[in-house]
């Protein structure tokens, strides 16, 4: 079993650190919508530190039911880090500010079209998460333990694509790509410091619509 991972000053400085020394990848490409996701660290249980994970709601026309990190798209004049702080406060009622951003990891460009930025935000307080109706149907803490689990992440070989498919097991689910290329970025740059890039991860079928 993975060594808990405490919400506390050592990890913070752990993920800043990481992210700052990261060489971020971007992607500038004018011809697709840019949104952002906030990949908010927050406290869990028992002091542990976890993550903010969404199911989106059923009714949407995109993504229904399906696991994702608070997000969209950019409003006019907004960067990602405006936008990923909005979206969250927006979906799951956390209000914080750009000093609470630790950093931002890679771009991804997913089959929807759309160039995603992972924002890190650290959020002491969790006790104001609420699920905005229409939008999210449940909100999940996630240990960041999760995220370090042996079996992770999976690999799966598809007949549409060269590439592998992602599978990040959390729990007992498994979170594809986009939002589960995020996740397993964010593990390897920010809670283990070393560099890895997601231009070769590719996503399951139905998350290409």
């Amino acid at each position: 079993m993975a060594k808990p991972i405490l919400f506390d000053a050592t990890l913070k400085s752990r993920l800043s650190t990481n992210l700052e020394l990261h060489q971020r990848a971007t992607i500038a490409n004018t011809s697709l919508r840019h949104a952002a996701v906030a990949i908010a660290v927050t406290p869990g249980h028992n002091g542990e530190a976890a993550f903010v994970l969404t199911r989106r709601h059923a009714g949407l026309r995109a993504h229904a039911n399906q696991y994702a990190l608070p997000g969209g798209r950019l409003d006019t004049g907004e960067d990602a880090v405006t936008a990923a702080l909005r979206e969250m406060h927006e979906e799951v009622g956390v209000e914080s500010g750009e000093a609470d951003v630790l950093g931002c990891l890679d771009d991804y460009q997913t089959r929807s079209g759309y160039i995603m930025t992972p924002v890190v935000v650290w959020v002491p307080d969790p006790n104001d998460l609420v699920a905005q109706p229409g939008e999210v149907d449940d909100i999940h803490l996630i240990d960041l333990t999760e995220l370090q689990r042996p079996d992770s992440p999976r690999w799966i070989k598809i007949e549409e694509s060269e590439r592998l498919v992602l599978q990040l097991p959390l729990r007992n689910r498994l979170i594809h790509a986009p939002t589960g290329a995020l996740l397993w970025q964010f593990r390897e740059v920010g809670l283990n410091g070393t560099t890895i890039r997601l231009d070769e991860v590719e996503e399951p079928t139905f998350a290409w619509r």
